[in-house]
């Protein structure tokens, strides 16, 4: 009976302290886990993806929102369509002017030449009068016997009667050519028209007559201003034949072969007879009889531009 009780009593002990062994290896194993786990998540949390995708998905969403409040502002499809609009228009406004088309649009009152039929040509001077060009053209004209046409510029005029006296005394025409040499296409119809009418009462003044023919700087106007010069009795020349003697100021051999390039029949001949400060037109002035000399061999009958267009050349 001692034995068994001592034996009893030994494996009470034993199973108590094997309970309280496994008791605590499971805390310290979970412990252990617990651990571990934390760890891992805190060393992984950077580069895990749920970190990185929401700022991505936030970062894309606040671009999504950005382009969806510009597409409402101004949607894609009609940005474009207000481009195009305006490219048209352009292109629109382009073909009006074309003088092509207002040759077409108003025939008689927009000239760029005369009858092919007959071999007449006219020589047209602009800018006039200019005291250091327009006296040495003039002489060159009365040696040949020859009547040209000359635009005046308004303010030029006012400034030098005597030589716009001179050019109505030796047989030429006098044209209007603005006041100022404005572009006319990039003013309003009003700020036009005082440019027409002002030049118009400075050459009446001087010489006591109001030109019908009208050149326009650049040869540059609106429909609507041309509009308003058939209304009112005026005719608007340009020219067919450019002797770019306006351009880098060009020799004498430039200014008559630009010339011959587009010579022909009823051509209109553009020359000037006046320049800027910087303008060089001793090209112009050392062509003029070779020019006129050429002319004559080849058979043209140089005329005035009434003459060649069959208008009047003052109301």
């Amino acid at each position: 009976m001692p034995t068994q009780k001592i034996l009893l009593q030994i494996v009470i002990v034993l199973t108590v302290a094997t309970g309280i062994l496994t008791g605590t290896g499971a805390k310290a194993s979970a412990q252990s886990a617990s651990k571990a786990d934390s760890a891992s998540s805190w060393t992984a949390e950077p580069t895990k993806p749920q970190v990185t995708k929401p700022q991505s998905k936030q970062k894309q969403s606040t671009v999504r929102q950005k382009k969806k409040n510009i597409n409402n502002k101004q949607p894609r499809g009609k940005y474009k369509k207000v481009n195009r609009s305006s490219i048209k228009r352009a292109s629109n406004r382009s073909e009006d002017m074309s003088w092509v088309h207002l040759q077409k649009k108003y025939p008689g009152t927009f000239a760029l030449s005369g009858s092919r039929d007959k071999r007449n040509v006219s020589l047209t001077f602009d800018d006039a009068p200019d005291p250091r060009v327009t006296p040495v053209i003039l002489d060159t004209l009365s040696h040949y016997h020859i009547r040209a046409t000359f635009f005046i510029v308004g303010d030029r005029a006012a400034k030098n009667p005597e030589l716009v006296k001179r050019i109505m005394r030796e047989g030429h025409v006098i044209g209007n050519h603005s006041y100022n040499h404005a572009i006319l296409s990039k003013l309003p119809l009003t700020q036009f028209q005082q440019q027409i009418w002002k030049t118009d009462g400075i050459i009446k003044r001087i010489v006591g007559v109001s030109p019908r023919l009208v050149r326009p700087p650049y040869g540059e106007m609106k429909p609507q201003q041309i509009a308003w010069g058939k209304q009112n009795g005026f005719t608007i020349v340009n020219w067919d034949v450019d002797s770019e003697d306006w351009r880098n100021n060009p020799s004498s051999a430039r200014v008559l072969a630009n010339i011959k390039k587009t010579l022909q029949p009823g051509s209109i001949i553009l020359q000037h007879a006046g320049g800027g400060d910087q303008q060089d037109l001793s090209g112009t002035i050392h062509a003029l009889p070779v020019l006129i000399e050429m002319l004559q061999s080849k058979g043209y009958d140089i005329v005035t531009l009434p003459e060649l267009l069959g208008r009047k050349a003052y109301r």
